[in-house]
């Protein structure tokens, strides 16, 4: 089928899959780390290249390769696609240069930062109540990025990149009109042709790390497509089988784990204004998790009085 799946609330198997990809994301800076002496350009170039053979397995194992087919063949869905496929490289290209170029904690910013930038989206463009403490959560996050922006004297360009790229991925998946798996797959074959064209180039110029980096780069490189691919499967069958502030919040997993690579692995100092700036982020997430927890409370108890109502 080449519509939707609609979903009203969240499914325990969409809650699986949300928390695979998060906690996979969350251990991806440690491979990325491995790749710092490659451009990342080129790294995503790869992660393009050898992700297809995963996603191709999987819609064949699925039965679904005629979806893609007929996607192929449709305009406006190409169209959408290849937004959601510009979003997502511009996200992967800022993500690795954040990590390889010792900027892993703007890159936790940026994640923390990315659930509040979901909830303000679902407010805006999906209809989703913003409370006020939802507003005063997105307005603590909205203060902390302020914080870090008056210190450096810019803004935190790493951290509100990803946070725009993802949280419009997000956005935009969710209203691409084709399943999660085959919408992955169109992204990557319209990805594919450049990347293609850039590795040809690189190889050409003799800059290419593929063949003339070593046998460990080269191994490195092949995994770009296992790592890069596994994760985002889970996450987009996650993301239409659960609301969209579901996933917000659920993302906490992977920004923690990322910060914690970063000062415990990595070395990278957290400073004056980023001690600031992240126990503010924390607040307003814990605002926003209670707030959620309420609401969720408050359907429960709603779904019962229906039922009991119904049974008398």
């Amino acid at each position: 089928m080449m519509g939707p799946e609609q979903h009203s609330g969240d499914s325990p198997r969409g809650l699986a899959f949300a928390l695979a990809a998060y906690g996979l994301w969350g251990l991806l800076p440690i491979y990325m780390k491995a790749l710092s002496q490659i451009p990342a350009a080129e790294i995503i170039a790869h992660r393009v290249i050898w992700s297809l053979p995963i996603v191709a397995a999987v819609l064949l194992w699925q039965r679904r390769q005629d979806d893609v087919a007929a996607a192929l063949r449709r305009p406006r869905l190409l169209a959408m696609a290849a937004v959601t496929a510009t979003l997502i490289s511009i996200n992967w290209l800022t993500y690795v240069w954040a990590i390889t170029n010792d900027h892993a904690l703007d890159a936790a910013l940026g994640y923390y930062i990315n659930p509040l930038f979901s909830v303000l989206l679902g407010g805006l463009l999906l209809g989703e109540r913003l409370n006020r403490a939802k507003i005063l959560a997105i307005s603590l996050a909205f203060a902390a990025v302020v914080i870090l922006t008056v210190q450096a004297g810019r803004l935190p360009l790493v951290a509100v990149i990803l946070t725009l790229s993802w949280g419009l991925y997000a956005y935009f998946k969710k209203s691409l009109p084709l399943g999660p798996n085959q919408g992955f797959t169109l992204e990557v074959l319209l990805l594919c042709p450049i990347a293609l064209a850039y590795l040809g180039w690189l190889a050409v110029t003799e800059q290419g790390h593929f063949l003339g980096g070593g046998k460990g780069n080269m191994l490195l490189l092949l995994g770009c497509g296992p790592v890069t691919a596994i994760p985002l499967l889970f996450y987009a069958n996650g993301a239409k089988l659960l609301r969209l502030s579901t996933m917000g919040i659920l993302q906490y997993v992977t920004p923690t784990m990322i910060f914690l690579c970063a000062v415990l692995i990595f070395g990278e100092p957290l400073g004056l204004p980023r001690l600031i700036a992240f126990p503010l982020i924390w607040a307003a997430l814990a605002i926003y998790s209670v707030t959620l927890l309420r609401e969720a409370g408050a359907r429960r108890r709603s779904r019962s009085q229906a039922v009991t109502q119904r049974m008398q």
